[in-house]
């Protein structure tokens, strides 16, 4: 429902895309695109979106997001990737999913801004993914965006339906914080200690929400800023970050 509704979250996302001018194409890595094998990018040139939910409002599946891919960007992203020694390959049949189109409706409103999506591979370690970051990091210097779409505490089993936007559950909290802190230090691998976190287990029941946000720390220097602070349905994060 963000993606339709956006409400505070949306208009942090699209206050941070105000000021990333010039912004030649984005890389975003989806929480809902987990593949078999190597990692995977969209290669086609015009990706469409999938509405890839079930049980929402009619809106939501009316809403597009027709911004043009980039074959180019996708095959020179793969071949940072081999060179870093993770096999990748191309896909030009997936379309984007709403881990994708959902926040770029607002952080690029007028989908002009080419998008490749990368996928995440099964089965996965965080040092790999941090390890893709890293190597995708170079593509920054040419104006790319590259995005971590995914949810810090992402637990659909413990919603709490009475708690709309209220506080959060004590465990969820606890998690939060403390990738709040690490991300903080500016320390590169402070994260991959994560299952020994307070919280971990209620908060990562399974990891792929989480994962995305290992590209984004792997890709960047230096601590990271909250541009989102917020909670939804007592164990959903909407915590957001941006990387220098």
């Amino acid at each position: 429902m963000l993606a339709l509704e956006g409400g505070a979250w949306g208009e942090a996302v699209s206050a941070l895309g105000r000021r990333l001018p010039g912004l030649q194409a984005i890389l975003v890595c989806s929480a809902h695109w987990e593949t078999a094998g190597p990692f995977r990018l969209s290669s086609a040139e015009k990706p469409g979106v999938m509405h890839d939910f079930g049980g929402f409002p009619e809106a939501l599946y009316r809403l597009d997001y027709p911004a043009p891919g980039s074959p180019a960007l996708a095959a020179e992203a793969a071949a940072r990737l081999k060179a870093a020694g993770l096999d990748a390959v191309l896909d030009g049949e997936r379309p984007l999913d709403h881990g994708a189109w959902g926040p770029l409706r607002h952080l690029a409103p007028q989908a002009d801004i080419p998008v490749v999506q990368l996928s995440l591979p099964r089965s996965r370690t965080p040092a790999q993914l941090f390890a893709a970051g890293r190597a995708l990091a170079p593509l920054r210097e040419q104006g790319v965006l590259l995005v971590g779409s995914g949810g810090i505490v992402h637990n659909l089993g413990r919603l709490d339906w009475s708690s709309g936007s209220a506080e959060p559950q004590p465990w969820a909290r606890a998690f939060d914080g403390w990738v709040r802190e690490r991300l903080a230090t500016g320390d590169s691998r402070a994260l991959m200690d994560w299952p020994s976190a307070p919280g971990a287990a209620a908060s990562v029941p399974t990891t792929e929400h989480l994962d995305p946000l290992f590209v984004a720390r792997g890709a960047a220097e230096g601590p990271s800023e909250p541009i989102f602070e917020g909670w939804q349905l007592g164990s959903l994060s909407l915590t957001s970050y941006g990387f220098q």
